[in-house]
């Protein structure tokens, strides 16, 4: 059964101008589902025979993917839902889900979301800090990684659980697992077992004891990418999550039998709005790649023949994983690729450029954070299509930019105008989760909210159309002598080096400039004649202004990542804000390995090592590093 064009579900929505159209009716008046257990028994009614899931195992044997219809997804959520309820799961509690992507995840988070509030967190975490999300969460059931599918998982699990004091930790296996399943170690006073066996015993109808959940109650917590410190856990409502998803599954420019490809983990909001809700709005199928997604090498290897084979449409990836298909022969028909969808971080021109020239595919920008449930903007495609945007703002959305004064007030700024972007609507949460009582979880913004607009921490500009472009976080922003210098300009002249594989640009503290632009780079694995010399030179060629020029690039294996795969630069200032010293205190006999530097109260803390047997060295030190804005000092003997 396909949902007809006139569907007032799924206006008209695949150029800038139907925006307008689609708000001429009000949200409401629109009929959504009102929760992500609505969307799918509404899937499972209109299309039960269609494939709705397909998990591949690993890169090396995608053909070999198990697949579920939507009326096999629907009753494999009820038989775990019924689990789930029968462990004392209600409508507050948390299901931690500590695991890649397996077969059987999807359901196990939407029975999450059906029973209670579903909490999936980052298995390659270290143990504690996967256990302080997830004491945050105030799980008491644990869903994770099996010794097959991920053995580094599956012992943090344990270890979580025992803390945790949780009722039960089920176990996943991975895609094609053999038969015979290895015995599960006990956990003192927790019932320890394979979930598809446990959920087997369940019913495919849902337990009339089970109360489903309403538009306004909570559906997840997501973990944030910790840019500026510790992560914290974003609250999303049933309403936050399937109103997001239809404002992406409303897309006009796919028709009904397209298929999306899905490569990020399920603990990133991504995965979860993007690829698997809108997807289950539209009856469209899904094939979800292996545990290590993007992060499998031998993915790219196979990615074409994936799309050939699967007659994938779209995906959605960040933009280093363009770069890396940009340099993949195409040794396939990928005719069926309409357009790719790029977000996470800032799309650099390099890459799009790149990507569309090998395969002539469009890339598709969008926007969102996390505090905003997913997606806030989406690209268009053909005339439409505003390259230098990250996109248009979604149906029923709000967005401006302020100059924040020195109080912290708020002033609107015009349209076109640079300023801190704000966001409102149907998709800004609720609140972070600080803390728990009887009633269950205490949310809190934390001050991100002000009447109704987040603050994204974002510095954009916005036109009259609704289209933003993104100028930087509002903390990336190198400031030289006084004048901002966008990192992105740097980024973007290092990658259009073709060597060069990622960048990132940070400020190092500087005596005269306040700060000075520096760039982190990783390179192709063949490149092992490019050095820093000729990458400066590259870049000074190619940035807008000299005083953008970087002043050093520092080739590393890998760029640092948050917990959820966006670009973390709070180590590369600190790592910057080292070499400036150890340059300061040349002669002194002060290493580079021997400064520490961390992050306090919003600034660069550097220490220093114990003043041990030098007459006048700490007086030299002071009077080297007096031209910087630093927070230094000595650390004691003996430490």
């Amino acid at each position: 059964m396909n949902i007809p064009d006139t569907d007032p579900l799924w206006p008209a929505y695949g150029e800038p101008d139907d925006l307008r159209t689609i708000e001429s009716v009000p949200l409401q008046d629109r009929d959504l589902p009102g929760t992500t257990y609505e969307v799918l028994a509404r899937a499972a009614a209109l299309w039960p025979d269609r494939p709705a899931l397909t998990a591949l195992p690993d890169a090396e044997r995608w053909s070999h993917g198990e697949a579920a219809t939507f009326a096999r997804l629907r009753d494999q959520v009820h038989r775990v839902a019924n689990l789930f309820h029968a462990h004392g799961v209600r409508r507050t509690t948390a299901v931690g889900l500590l695991t890649p992507h397996t077969a059987l995840l999807p359901a196990a988070l939407l029975a999450a979301q059906l029973t209670g509030v579903a909490a999936p967190v980052n298995p390659a975490l270290t143990t504690g800090h996967a256990e302080r999300l997830l004491r945050l969460s105030g799980a008491r059931i644990l869903v994770a990684a099996g010794p097959e599918l991920d053995p580094a998982a599956w012992r943090s699990a344990r270890t979580v659980t025992a803390s945790l004091r949780c009722t039960a930790l089920f176990a996943l296996r991975p895609v094609g697992a053999p038969d015979a399943a290895p015995a599960l170690e006990p956990v003192d006073g927790v019932e320890v077992d394979y979930l598809h066996l446990a959920a087997a015993e369940r019913p495919a109808e849902l337990h009339p004891g089970i109360v489903p959940p309403r538009p306004g109650d909570l559906a997840a917590y997501f973990h944030t990418g910790g840019t500026t410190g510790a992560p914290k856990l974003a609250a999303h409502t049933h309403a936050n999550e399937v109103t997001d998803a239809w404002m992406i599954a409303a897309n006009s420019m796919l028709d009904p039998g397209s298929v999306v490809f899905a490569g990020l983990p399920l603990f990133h909001v991504n995965a979860l709005v993007v690829t698997l809700l809108a997807p289950l709005l539209r009856g469209r199928h899904s094939v979800w790649a292996g545990p290590l997604g993007y992060r499998d090498p031998a993915l790219f290897r196979h990615f074409w023949k994936i799309v050939e084979h699967f007659r994938i449409a779209t995906l959605s990836a960040v933009p280093t994983v363009y770069a890396a298909l940009s340099r993949v022969p195409v040794d396939a028909d990928i005719g069926s690729l309409r357009f790719a969808v790029v977000g996470a971080s800032p799309l650099p021109a390099a890459v799009r450029e790149a990507f569309e020239r090998h395969t002539g595919v469009p890339l598709c920008q969008g926007y969102g954070l996390t505090e905003a449930t997913c997606g806030t903007t989406r690209g268009f495609l053909g005339e439409h299509s505003r390259p230098g945007a990250a996109g248009q703002r979604l149906p029923y959305v709000r967005v401006k930019t302020v100059r924040v004064d020195g109080e912290g007030r708020w002033h609107d700024l015009p349209h076109g105008e640079p300023g801190v972007l704000v966001v409102s609507g149907p998709t800004v949460f609720p609140g972070y989760v600080v803390g728990r009582d009887a009633r269950g979880p205490r949310l809190d913004t934390l001050g991100t909210v002000r009447h109704g607009w987040l603050d994204t921490g974002d510095l954009a500009r916005v036109d009259s159309d609704g289209f933003v472009t993104l100028l930087g976080r509002a903390k990336d922003l190198i400031i030289r002598g006084g004048h901002n210098i966008d990192p992105a300009v740097i980024e973007d002249a290092l990658l259009a080096h073709p060597a060069v594989t990622g960048a990132s640009a940070v400020g190092r503290p500087d005596p005269h400039s306040g700060e000075v632009p520096v760039a982190y780079v990783t390179l192709a694995p063949e490149a092992t004649a490019v050095g820093s010399e000729e990458l400066i030179a590259f870049a000074a060629q190619r940035v807008p202004e000299r005083a953008a020029a970087p002043k050093d690039v520092v080739v590393l294996p890998r760029l640092p990542l948050t917990d959820v795969g966006k670009p973390f630069k709070l180590p590369l200032r600190l790592d910057a804000t080292r070499r400036a010293v150890a340059l300061a205190l040349a002669g002194l006999g002060i290493t580079h390995e021997q400064i520490h530097c961390v992050l306090a109260n919003g600034r660069a803390a550097v220490t220093l090592p114990p003043v041990t047997g030098s007459p006048g060295l700490r007086e030299r030190v002071s009077a080297r590093l007096a031209p910087y804005d630093l927070d230094w000092a000595f650390a004691e003997a003996g430490r």
